[in-house]
């Protein structure tokens, strides 16, 4: 009896005096929270590279690059000032930028640059340096030449395998030589009779201002008609070149410091403010050092008090705990929801003078960062707001079922609500078992390019995304791509018809052929035709080349299996190749079965002017691919002349608005249609598919096309698939079809 009295008295004691250090360390308890929340968003997003690469990535940002900022119209203006001095056409060097600078090196460039801003931010660099490491796009450009000009330099070399390092050393001391008006002394004679010396001369001639010519011509050619072109570069050199090849040297030699250039500079001698990194840096290293280092102090001695001081019961104590960890959890993910509010007003708002691709590209990636930031506060508010709730719910369950005056459970009871307990959980199990299927599976019939609908449209009469040139890409490493993605990751992306080039690698015969009509002498042809049979000799098989193997080849029967694994993989699809056949039938006819192609390759009517079957007929029969050639017509019964079945309209504008629907090849009355639509003008061109691929510029010209013609648009034919909305134009084709 008197040990209770002195137990409870000490109770009482001990709540009378300290009845105002609960309700504060509940409050601290509380905030700190609240801080520790805040702080480890910050760590988990704004001092964390992960976070920002992560953006990026979500934003498609370095496809976006190429795909939206370099062909947009007012980028393409900049653009055009940085190129117009280059000897080398724009649609050429725009075409080829993804090539030397690929989204795999620009990302790791991009994250260079936000580890040195995350380290400033943590503390861990005493300055800003955003340093480039140009040396990964000189790399690129390096593999990309020796690609396609590692036969050529090893002949000149007199070796088996290139030295591009001392070819490199050799061109870059010549150059300079020649600058400088001096001999350089590796370059081999070439002789030339008398035209072909004149020809020549005129040529050099070209840079030399005109009061100086008539002094200067006789020499030159007299260097020229004894072969001894290194004498001839050099008297003219340096008015062509002048010191412009060392002085260029210099210069990017200072830029960028060994191969690293470091922007920051520039960016203040642009006149960019960089005060908010300063000022960012202050409040990450208060935030992350000194304040959570005090908020977690805080946070432990609040709630030792909370849990030791006060009545002799655990289930208050806990509750108490338990409802300031939930309060800060909440309180966070509040000021996180009215920070993610107003973080419009914090954005940065880019001037009018920007290009439009960069301002929505930017302002989505600010967005995006601010939402992804907001989800990743709101899941660590979650963590103390659920914590805090289990031990609110495991004080309720002490003080209900656990304390000694509570009634107890009768076995029978319990027996029973396990067992209500159980068999909602099984019946639930078995529902859901049941009811997912229906709810997630498909019609038995199979799709047709995605479409139940499609499926009862005859083949003739839906439109298809067809790629022109599809092997001409990016990822395949072409000279002067029309496509960045291979072939498989263009019928990933919706193509469903492909135009290939077959060809064999040329011969010297062939290429002397094709030098017969050139405005050369003689012996410049002859020579040629011995330079290219040293340079690059032919390599035997099949291959798939936009003109010139040499600028670019896959070899035909492997990318032809690669079709057919695709095609496996994708019942519902019908594919149609056209090809521009430089390869005869025959051959054409073993790649196929070579490939283990013949079982997929649907035969057309003998008649083109019968219709053709449904897309579901032709997915039911497994006959799914579809073979035309330009010029081939057998023997094989598939490979049939697309232009007995189909017609087309011209290719060869070289601007969108020369675009017409006049008749081409295949004549008119046909039942396919093929719209030709892409710009050449010494290549394919990105800026000109920023403007011919928007979906509302070929619907308009599918409609004057099919009201010209009175049949459906088959075969929307885009250079740069990617750029602009080909396929979406296609998807309304067939929607309104």
């Amino acid at each position: 009896m008197s040990g209770s009295t002195v137990k409870d008295g000490g109770a009482r004691a001990g709540g009378r005096i300290r009845p105002w250090l609960r309700p504060v360390a509940w409050g601290v308890l509380a905030l700190s929270t609240l801080v520790l929340v805040l702080a480890g968003c910050a760590r988990a997003t704004v001092v964390n590279r992960v976070f920002y690469q992560s953006v990026l990535d979500e934003q498609d940002a370095y496809e976006r690059l190429y795909d939206e900022v370099l062909v947009d119209p007012a980028t393409a203006r900049v653009t055009r000032d940085l190129l117009g001095r280059l000897p080398v056409p724009e649609a050429q060097v725009t075409a080829n930028l993804k090539n030397v600078l690929p989204p795999a090196t620009l990302r790791t460039l991009v994250d260079e640059q936000i580890g040195h801003a995350v380290a400033y931010l943590r503390g861990k660099e005493p300055r800003l340096s955003v340093s480039v490491d140009v040396r990964p796009v000189l790399t690129n450009i390096g593999s990309f030449a020796e690609i396609y000009l590692g036969d050529l330099v090893a002949s000149a070399q007199g070796r088996r395998a290139p030295d591009f390092a001392a070819f490199t050393r050799e061109l870059t001391t010549a150059l300079d030589d020649i600058s400088r008006g001096r001999r350089p002394g590796n370059l081999p004679e070439l002789r030339l009779d008398e035209d072909a010396a004149r020809q020549a001369a005129d040529w050099l001639m070209e840079p030399v201002p005109e009061d100086r010519r008539a002094a200067l011509r006789p020499q030159v050619e007299a260097a020229l008609g004894t072969g001894d072109v290194a004498s001839a570069l050099a008297d003219v050199g340096p008015y062509a070149l002048g010191g412009r090849t060392s002085g260029a040297a210099s210069d990017l030699s200072a830029l960028t410091e060994d191969g690293h250039w470091n922007v920051v500079p520039d960016l203040e001698a642009a006149g960019v403010d960089l005060g908010a990194a300063k000022q960012a840096r202050f409040f990450t290293k208060l935030t992350l050092g000194v304040v959570q280092g005090v908020a977690l102090a805080l946070a432990l001695g609040s709630a030792a008090v909370l849990a030791f001081a006060g009545t002799a019961s655990w289930a208050p104590r806990l509750r108490r705990i338990g409802t300031a960890l939930a309060a800060g959890g909440a309180l966070a993910a509040v000021v996180l929801a009215l920070a993610r509010w107003q973080v419009a007003s914090l954005m940065v708002r880019p001037p009018p003078s920007w290009p439009p691709s960069v301002s929505r590209l930017l302002d989505d990636v600010q967005h995006g960062a601010a939402d992804a930031l907001l989800s990743v506060g709101l899941i660590t508010s979650a963590l103390p707001l659920l914590a805090g709730l289990v031990l609110v719910a495991a004080a309720w369950g002490y003080e209900r079922l656990m304390a000694r005056r509570a009634p107890r459970l009768s076995a029978r009871r319990r027996g029973a609500v396990l067992g209500t307990a159980v068999g909602a959980l099984l019946a639930l199990a078995m529902a859901g078992a049941v009811l997912a299927p229906l709810a997630a599976g498909k019609d038995s019939r199979e799709l047709c390019l995605g479409s139940e609908s499609l499926c009862d449209r005859r083949y003739d009469e839906v439109a298809y995304l067809a790629t022109h040139n599809a092997m001409s890409t990016t990822a395949d490493k072409f000279i002067g791509p029309l496509h960045d993605p291979d072939i498989v990751a263009q019928l990933d992306a919706g193509a469903r018809a492909l135009l290939i080039d077959t060809q064999t690698w040329e011969t010297p015969a062939e290429v002397a052929e094709r030098l017969r009509d050139a405005d050369f002498p003689p012996d410049m042809k002859r020579q040629i035709t011995r330079l290219v049979e040293r340079a690059n000799p032919p390599r035997p098989g099949l291959w798939l080349c936009h003109a010139v193997c040499r600028a670019g080849a896959i070899p035909l029967v492997e990318t032809l299996r690669t079709l057919g694994t695709w095609l496996d993989a994708h019942p519902g699809e019908v594919v149609t190749l056209i090809v521009q056949d430089a390869v005869d039938g025959t051959r054409t006819r073993q790649a196929f079965r070579q490939a283990g192609l013949e079982r997929l390759v649907f035969t057309p009517d003998a008649d083109p002017g019968r219709p053709w079957p449904t897309l579901g007929d032709m997915v039911d029969s497994g006959r799914r691919l579809v073979v035309f050639a330009e010029q081939a017509d057998g023997p094989a019964p598939w490979y049939r002349n697309f232009y007995r079945y189909g017609m087309e309209t011209p290719f060869a504008f070289t601007a969108p608005e020369e675009m017409s629907c006049v008749p081409h090849r295949g004549g008119t009355g046909k039942r396919l249609f093929l719209l030709n639509h892409f710009i050449t003008d010494m290549g394919g061109s990105r800026l000109d598919a920023a403007v011919v691929n928007k979906r509302d510029f070929i619907l308009d010209r599918v409609r004057r096309c099919e009201q010209a013609r009175g049949r459906p648009v088959n075969f929307v034919a885009v250079d740069f698939a990617t750029i602009g909305d080909a396929l979406g134009a296609v998807d309304t084709l067939n929607k309104r079809r």
